[in-house]
């Protein structure tokens, strides 16, 4: 697929049996706090609809922000001590239409009590085939993606954690229902990695 901003990877081909070098090349395990927070953030973006601008959320551990908020945990629908290492999601600020997320996400750094952070963001993706007469000049790009017969939507959300865990979820406006939504680590590398480096010094 080829897409009008951050590119998400397709599926890896089948490969040969792993070898021991494979194997102590291999990513580290998927995080399920991470995968849970994603999860809950699609679900949260999918129940809003579609046609809405880019979203930045904090990741927060909830024991912590129970501990400065305690009347948040019955918004929270949490009795009695949170999960251990659970992670509560905590929206910023919208991002007016002139604002460009690549650009704002540069630009950010995370004070030392957030442990990750997330975004969703709609983009449209086109096949490999419109390459070819994909125009260089954003705004142009842009206007051939929204004329594109084959144009898919797509929501995405994309999750990175401070000490370098990611996850992502896909959701597809042709095929809009919970049973579709793709999830994997590195669906989005290119979101993913902008997410990651706000944590850099």
């Amino acid at each position: 697929m080829t897409e009008t901003d951050p590119p998400a990877d397709t599926p890896d081909a089948p490969e040969a049996a792993a070898t021991p070098e494979d194997a102590a090349a291999a990513p580290a395990p998927v995080d399920p706090v991470l995968v849970t927070v994603v999860r809950e953030i699609e679900q949260h973006a999918a129940g809003q609809g579609w046609d809405q601008p880019a979203r930045i959320f904090a990741l927060v551990p909830t024991g912590e922000l129970l501990a400065q908020e305690p009347g948040l945990a019955s918004a929270l629908g949490i009795e009695g001590e949170p999960p251990a290492g659970s992670l509560t999601p905590v929206e910023q600020e919208p991002l007016t239409p002139e604002q460009n997320l690549e650009e704002l996400l540069i630009s950010i750094m995370w004070p030392d009590e957030v442990a990750g952070c997330a975004v969703v963001v709609e983009r449209l993706v086109l096949p490999p085939s419109a390459d070819a007469d994909l125009p260089d000049e954003p705004a142009a790009a842009q206007e051939y993606a929204a004329a594109h017969p084959e144009r898919q939507e797509v929501r995405m959300i994309a999750a990175a954690r401070r000490d370098g865990a990611t996850y992502s979820a896909l959701r597809l406006r042709a095929h809009d229902d919970d049973f579709s939504v793709l999830e994997g680590p590195d669906l989005v590398p290119a979101l993913l990695e902008l997410l990651s480096a706000t944590f850099e010094q």
